[in-house]
């Protein structure tokens, strides 16, 4: 395994990190086995995987990760979670007590003590402001006691494509670490987020580099399609089928592949997320990522070809 510096936490974490939410939710929606979501966790740390980040609302995950990991010494891995700002109203956040009640809940649930990087999760820019000034100072609180050592936060890309929130808190300062969706679809952060995180020091966490969309042809073929129709990219700068199997080459067996291998190519990422229930699935994808980069000219084409794409891809599963 190969492992970076989370930005100003100084934490050392992998450059591949387990994701418990998604399509999968360590197998919760698939295989619906926890047995085999404990041994997907625990592949995981063998594998040299340090860092598994989940949230109060992925159904049971923080549940099955304190009970796959109950008897794992906890410096061996770095443990991220969140909880969510918003009550489902528009324009409100939950209360300070709700947001500490939330974090005693996930501690109880995760069986720890501690949570290493506790992240406000999928902040929206018409709430930003309001979350800040309601709940900071009370994840400030539960910081000095011990509860929390860092603090995140983490966009609502769907409803925040072009990264308005993420811009905002990084101008603030405050945060020590960011979530953010980077992919070869998904480009934009490459413009203002990830160079203001370099600046600022801030630890980044890659999020859905990979979805739906590039691991079902079809799928795709009509995304790029849609793209070409909103000029977004050029009508002939990929064909109608395939468009993406230029990809295919040098050690590179996917465009899946290629995604991922995308996904953590940039000097401000620290770390990518990935998900799965599927420990062959998994082991899969961490020698994608470790097998090297995607050649220096496939990336400069990817930029070229969907660096001005400001369109969510429709995949917010």
């Amino acid at each position: 395994m190969k492992y970076r510096t989370l930005g100003r936490t100084g934490l050392e974490v992998s450059v591949i990190s387990f994701g418990t939410g998604g399509p999968s939710r360590i197998g919760q929606r698939t295989h619906g086995d926890e047995s085999t979501s404990h041994k997907v966790l625990r592949r995981a740390l063998d594998l040299g995987i340090n860092l598994i980040d989940t949230a109060a609302d992925y159904s049971d995950s923080e549940g099955i990760i304190g009970r796959a990991l109950k008897e794992v010494p906890r410096d061996r891995y770095v443990l991220t979670t969140k909880f969510n700002p918003d009550p489902g109203e528009d324009d409100n956040v939950i209360s300070p007590q709700q947001m500490r009640e939330s974090c005693e809940r996930s501690l109880q649930r995760l069986n720890t003590d501690c949570i290493d990087v506790y992240q406000f999760h999928g902040v929206v820019p018409s709430n930003y402001q309001r979350a800040v000034e309601t709940l900071y100072p009370t994840a400030e609180k539960l910081r000095d006691e011990g509860k929390i050592r860092f603090l995140g936060v983490t966009e609502y890309f769907f409803r925040d494509v072009e990264h308005q929130m993420l811009k905002q808190a990084l101008y603030d300062d405050i945060w020590d670490t960011i979530m953010v969706k980077y992919g070869i679809l998904n480009q934009l952060a490459e413009q203002e987020v990830l160079p203001l995180a370099l600046e600022k020091n801030v630890g980044v966490m890659n999020m859905s580099a990979v979805r739906v969309k590039l691991s079902r042809p079809g799928e795709l073929e009509k995304v790029i399609a849609r793209y070409k129709e909103l000029g977004l990219i050029d009508a002939d700068v990929v064909p109608v089928s395939n468009p993406l199997d230029f990809l295919i080459q040098d050690g590179v067996q996917s465009v899946v592949a290629a995604g991922y291998k995308f996904g953590i190519d940039h000097d401000a990422i620290s770390t990518l997320l990935i998900g799965t229930g599927n420990i062959a699935h998994l082991e899969e994808n961490v020698k994608t990522v470790l097998s090297g980069r995607l050649p220096t000219s496939v990336s400069q084409r990817l930029r070229e070809v969907f660096g001005r794409v400001n369109e969510s891809e429709g995949d917010s599963g």
